[in-house]
């Protein structure tokens, strides 16, 4: 993932060449960031982690893992901030998974599972790289321009401790950094009156989002449930007769996008133009990295 032109730009202040913040370019990075913090979910070593606790059930595990940082939650707070998950599926796992591992233990069991899935897609030269070092620094820089109001998954991990190894300190500004725009996007869905699972439908519908055999597995949603989503999208005139988005299907997820990077706009203000395009660039390269080495399925993302 390379700067591309989104970047390419700069203004003269006083003498001076400042390079300019394009639109998209906060996506792009966090696209990234996302993307490598993303691996550690579809990591064995995350069951391994778990399943030493007690939690072997790979939702429970999921689940576990994502809202630990929120404490001894129960299905309603899981589902809400989670957004396109099927509420019976959360209420199958949650509160029931506390009393098998408490958080503080499954948060350290997830840095255990991070630093052996990161040295192991990365290797460890690229682990203990000046560049690493390099891009925990800028993403901690970022991060420190996000906002707790309104954002209960970053507030929630923002409250944890920067751990002292680059690579685990890189990954976890990762982790504030797409829990930040997460939050904020769940607000965009609302406003735009998709509920979690017409969400799901129209992402997939991008061809950017997750197939629909996963979404049924991940997140507890039947394909009646799929079906039902789509005809209240057609209702809306959103998708068309064959599933695609129509004209307004493309407009509505555009506005979504843009209006999600405007919420998320703060964090690579701060960190200027030429330190984000230094950030996407290094994450770039290490998500890059990961997928190669099969940190995701490779049916994972389209339209099914």
């Amino acid at each position: 993932m390379g700067t591309g032109r989104d970047t390419d730009r700069s203004v003269t202040y006083r003498g001076m060449t400042l390079a300019v913040l394009a639109p998209r370019a906060g996506r792009r990075c966090h696209n990234a960031l996302n993307t490598l913090h993303a691996a550690h979910y579809f990591a064995p070593e995350l069951g391994h982690q778990l399943g030493a606790l007690g939690v072997t059930h790979p939702r429970a595990v999921n689940f576990a893992v994502r809202s630990a940082a929120l404490g001894p939650v129960g299905p309603g707070t899981v589902a809400a901030t989670f957004y396109n998950y099927k509420y019976d599926l959360v209420a199958q796992h949650v509160p029931a998974v506390w009393a098998t591992a408490a958080p503080a233990d499954v948060l350290a069991a997830r840095v255990r599972a991070v630093d052996a899935a990161l040295r192991r897609l990365l290797g460890d030269q690229a682990v203990t790289s000046d560049g690493m070092a390099e891009a925990a620094r800028l993403a901690l820089r970022a991060a420190e321009a996000c906002s707790r109001a309104g954002r209960p998954l970053y507030a929630a991990h923002a409250d944890l401790p920067v751990p002292e190894e680059p690579h685990l300190a890189f990954w976890h500004a990762a982790t504030l950094l797409r829990e930040h725009r997460g939050d904020g996007h769940l607000a965009v869905l609302v406003a735009a009156e998709l509920d979690g699972l017409e969400a799901v439908v129209t992402h997939t519908a991008t061809g950017k989002g997750m197939a629909p055999p996963w979404v049924f597995t991940t997140r507890g949603w039947t394909r009646e449930d799929w079906n039902a989503a789509q005809e209240r999208l057609r209702g809306r005139g959103l998708l068309d007769a064959s599933g695609e988005l129509t004209e307004r299907g493309v407009a509505l997820r555009e506005e979504v996008e843009a209006e999600t990077d405007r919420l998320d706009r703060a964090p690579y203000e701060h960190l200027g133009a030429n330190g984000v395009a230094r950030l996407t660039d290094l994450a770039g390269g290490f998500a890059r990295t990961a997928a190669l080495a099969g940190a995701f399925p490779a049916d994972l993302i389209g339209k099914g």
